[in-house]
């Protein structure tokens, strides 16, 4: 706090003119955030320390967020990268901030995704969600292996629904989140969801067969969760290796490809999964087919094992032959 308080105008420009581009706020107060709208400077807005027990009421919450997040969400709006709740809270000479800290924590969180999730449900937006039973069993080894996959888990009984896979229980715990908040018949997309087949233990062709074999016949039969049991917009990760991603995941981070782009002939099997637009049908097992890579890539030969159709696209699943 100061008694010659600069115009925010002024500081925002002193920031600009420095080449700053990252502000804390400790405050939220109107006339500084006005100031930043409109700018690329990434703001860190806090809420005070005296206001945290107000925080402890999930109404006052959302009040706050409203007022002073949701109203600068807009093109040339303010570029709110995050809310810090409290200021040193923890210290022994502020006492009295511990015991309200968490609470307000927790609640400006839900707050936030409230907001999310309402401006989705407003534009009829879905909700897209990323699921990789693989990233289960990476770096755990007490998580149950066969539960990352569709054949044989030992289920887990919640609120009488038995699951098998970790794959119907993480989305069934978003449904079960969204119907909490008022939202269960909002649309749920799978951004992303595939397995590695090189870079980890369990990153193979084997467990990635194994996975996909149990997840596409539950996608074409629209009947992929125990609280979804219906059509589920999928989209399968990925197409190609990235070989220069970044690692700092892991290693599989650059092994996620369904298709080889090859140079010679001496790759073992693998399973890939092509789209085929109606033209291709009917399908049938055992047809061969030879799909043409961009110039200066090998084509590849491809087999049909089997195919699956959801909805007017016919997926199908193939294996590398020499």
């Amino acid at each position: 706090m100061a008694t010659h308080k600069l115009p925010p105008e002024t500081v925002v420009q002193m920031l600009k003119d420095n080449g700053i581009t990252k502000v804390k706020h400790f405050d939220a107060d109107s006339k500084t955030m006005d100031a930043l709208a409109g700018n690329d400077l990434e703001v860190m807005v806090a809420i005070p320390n005296d206001q945290l027990l107000a925080m402890n009421s999930y109404d006052r919450a959302k009040q706050w967020v409203k007022k002073n997040i949701t109203t600068y969400n807009f093109k040339g709006g303010v570029n709110i990268k995050y809310v810090a709740v409290g200021n040193e809270p923890f210290l022994t000479s502020y006492n009295g901030f511990i015991n309200t800290t968490f609470p307000a924590l927790q609640n400006i969180q839900n707050a936030l995704m409230m907001q999310i999730v309402n401006f989705l449900a407003n534009n009829s937006a879905p909700f897209t969600v990323n699921i990789y039973p693989f990233l289960s069993l990476y770096g755990n080894d007490d998580f149950p292996f066969n539960y990352a996959f569709f054949d044989g888990g030992n289920p887990i009984v919640d609120n009488g629904i038995r699951y098998t896979n970790v794959f119907d229980a993480n989305f069934d715990t978003l449904v079960s989140a969204l119907k909490t908040v008022g939202h269960g018949d909002m649309p749920i997309i799978i951004g992303e969801v595939g397995w590695p087949i090189d870079g980890d233990k369990n990153a193979n062709t084997a467990n990635a067969q194994r996975f996909y074999n149990g997840l596409l016949p539950r996608l074409a039969a629209n009947t992929v969760t125990p609280l979804r049991p219906e059509y589920i917009e999928v989209y399968l990760f990925g197409l190609i290796d990235e070989d220069a991603k970044s690692i700092a995941p892991g290693n599989f981070e650059r092994h996620w490809g369904s298709f080889v782009l090859r140079t010679s002939t001496s790759l073992s099997t693998i399973l890939i999964t092509l789209a085929l637009s109606p033209i291709a049908q009917p399908l049938d097992s055992g047809l061969r087919v030879t799909a043409s890579m961009p110039t200066g890539m090998l084509l590849t030969r491809l087999t049909c094992i089997t195919r699956y159709k959801i909805r007017k696209t016919w997926h199908a699943i193939f294996k590398v032959w020499a």
